[in-house]
């Protein structure tokens, strides 16, 4: 198990979430859905988490308050890999905060954990995207070093 280390605000405690972490994490990827626009389903959105858990292909760090340990936010990772460098990279495809939890420091204390595993980890990058009206998730991104990509094209091909 890889050790994350990262400074962040003492009311908050962050951590990688395991399967025992399931109930505390679903309402949260609930949410996030929702916030996407897709129907609110806590039995998809728990069976999609243990299948992630189980199968070990996601890592997801999980903030919770300090004091209460109530689960506050959480952020998701995908492994990949770069074929021209030869090295892994993580695909950074969820983070989510509670509205009651936001202007906390959650999301940045998670993207610094999401860091912290990515260097540990030996990755060479970590890669995200967000959509183009979610303009305080690029704001926290640009604040953190991230960088719009502006030389490449991305793609993709609706399969169902």
């Amino acid at each position: 198990m890889t050790t994350v280390q990262t400074r962040h605000p003492p009311s908050i405690r962050i951590s990688r979430a395991t399967l025992a972490d399931l109930d505390a994490v679903t309402p949260l990827f609930d949410a996030y859905r929702v916030f996407y626009q897709q129907a609110s389903d806590r039995d998809g959105a728990r069976a999609f988490l243990r299948a992630r858990f189980e199968h070990h292909e996601s890592e997801i760090f999980l903030a919770r308050d300090a004091t209460d340990g109530l689960a506050l936010g959480f952020a998701q990772l995908y492994p990949s890999f770069s074929s021209v460098s030869a090295r892994r990279t993580w695909i950074v495809n969820d983070l989510f905060v509670a509205t009651e939890a936001r202007k906390r420091g959650v999301a940045r204390a998670l993207m610094a954990a999401a860091r912290e595993f990515g260097r540990v980890s030996g990755a060479i990058r970590l890669n995200l995207e967000t959509a183009d009206d979610n303009h305080a998730a690029q704001a926290l991104y640009e604040s953190l070093g991230y960088h719009r990509d502006t030389g490449m094209r991305h793609y993709s091909l609706p399969l169902d």
